[in-house]
């Protein structure tokens, strides 16, 4: 499974979404981590306009969050993760990949 997109609360959402759709189209899926706030703010702000980039191909994604403990500098500490996977915007059914998340 590939690494996480790593999202700070000063990351250019747009780029990131660049990111994701570029990650999605080769892999059918991404990962994003953010720790804190304004970072999860630009890291869900970059899931939508990532959709945005999608519409002409008639793709869609759907996004599951959860909760992990990361380690930053020594310390533990809480970050999100949204497990992003392409669906077919027609149909609704998720598009093949390589691997399932797994958590």
């Amino acid at each position: 499974m590939q690494k996480p997109i790593k999202v700070a609360a000063k990351s250019d959402a747009p780029l990131v979404a660049g990111a994701i759709v570029g990650i999605v189209r080769e892999h059918g899926q991404a990962q994003i981590q953010a720790v804190g706030a304004n970072a999860v703010n630009q890291a869900v702000k970059a899931v939508a306009i990532a959709r945005s980039y999608l519409v002409e191909e008639k793709m869609d994604l759907y996004t599951m969050p959860t909760f992990v403990t990361i380690e930053i500098g020594g310390r533990s500490c809480t970050a999100i993760r949204f497990y992003v996977r392409a669906m077919s915007a027609l149909t609704g059914v998720a598009c093949p990949v390589a691997e399932e998340i797994v958590h």
